[in-house]
């Protein structure tokens, strides 16, 4: 469902993405983690069809995002980090105003934006304006929008930013659901527990490359090593004497009057003879349990700590992307002046 080869991206002297090679099918969750000036928005809006690439090419529901850019708009729900609001709109004008640009009929425009209202908790402020909203509403009916015409692809930049604990829950069950439908989604997020609990694989891009990609077990497995478990006795004198009895079968890292902790590269099979082996010599066993490594861990292995913020790495752009590097958008203007953020 989507596809990208050998996409870069450069800004004059500046390469935002560097020969990223990606695919989602239908019914993943990919997420995109990576530091500020990573190059995930960069990736997101290559792939939405917003802007050029470089070189390489991408493909979304077989359409080429260059070529068929308008084909690929109508496929794709986009939610940006900084979505750009009608905020003198209240949310049923501007759900309406959206469903007709992606070519709804107003009765579909009508049952999509009260089905959506409604599960996102914003039913109660339909005829409220935009500009009244708060940053987590208007993060909301932004999501909403990218929903209104039930697309099969999503790409969401930051999707929980500014929201409140239960309404991240809401967004995060949703994306639950709509991956249930066989939608791809990209997901690009700071927060890691939530890639965690969502994504199917993940992908950590750095410099605008895509360094490690694969499940959350794959990654971690390659660049953390085997599992880590710890074992302790009911008498912790006894550790010590534990080593030689586990050298064979496994790698003994550490010993403290605590637990003896080891490297296994196959639990399943190696557990039951270390028990087996412990009651043979009579050690009282009281716990055996996998040292927990997280999502964080992995990352923070890969990027480090001190990534540098974007502005350390990318030249400062004040006037934005040139004509030429932005896909041709065919969405008209609403009937009256509206304030518009980006």
């Amino acid at each position: 469902m989507i596809e990208a080869h050998q996409l870069c991206k450069q800004f004059g002297g500046f390469h935002a993405v560097r020969n990223l090679s990606l695919k989602i099918p239908p019914g993943e969750v990919l997420a995109l983690l990576g530091h500020n000036g990573a190059g995930k928005t960069t990736t997101v809006r290559m792939l939405g069809a917003i802007l050029k690439p470089t070189s390489g090419w991408a493909r979304v529901g077989g359409h080429d995002v260059v070529q068929e850019a308008q084909q690929v708009r109508s496929k794709v729900g986009l939610l940006t980090e900084y979505p750009g609001l009608y905020n003198r709109m209240d949310a049923l004008e501007y759900l309406y105003f959206f469903g007709a640009l992606l070519g709804l009929d107003a009765r579909r425009s009508q049952e999509r934006a009260e089905l959506l209202l409604k599960q996102f908790g914003l039913w109660e402020a339909r005829e409220r304006r935009l500009d009244g909203y708060s940053k987590g509403m208007k993060q909301k009916i932004a999501l909403v929008r990218a929903l209104i015409h039930d697309p099969p692809v999503l790409f969401l930049d930051e999707p929980t930013t500014a929201m409140d604990p239960q309404s991240a829950r809401t967004v995060r069950d949703a994306i639950g659901e709509l991956r249930a439908a066989d939608r791809s989604i990209l997901l690009t997020t700071h927060n890691l527990a939530e890639a965690e609990v969502l994504a199917d694989r993940i992908a950590i891009i750095s410099s605008g490359r895509i360094i490690v990609e694969g499940t959350i077990t794959q990654i971690t497995r390659q660049l953390l090593g085997d599992p880590l478990w710890d074992l302790r006795l009911a008498n912790p004198a006894a550790h010590e004497a534990v080593r030689p009895l586990l050298q064979d079968l496994v790698t003994v890292e550490d010993v403290t009057p605590e637990f003896v902790r080891y490297r296994c590269s196959d639990p399943q099979q190696i557990n039951p003879q270390i028990i087996a082996r412990l009651t043979g010599q009579n050690l009282a066993l009281v716990a055996l349990a996998e040292v927990p490594r997280s999502l964080e861990d992995v990352y923070l292995s890969i990027v480090g700590r001190d990534a540098r913020p974007a502005s350390a790495d990318e030249p400062a752009r004040q006037d934005g992307p040139s004509p030429a590097e932005v896909a041709p958008v065919s969405l008209a203007a609403p009937s009256r002046q509206e304030e518009v953020t980006s």
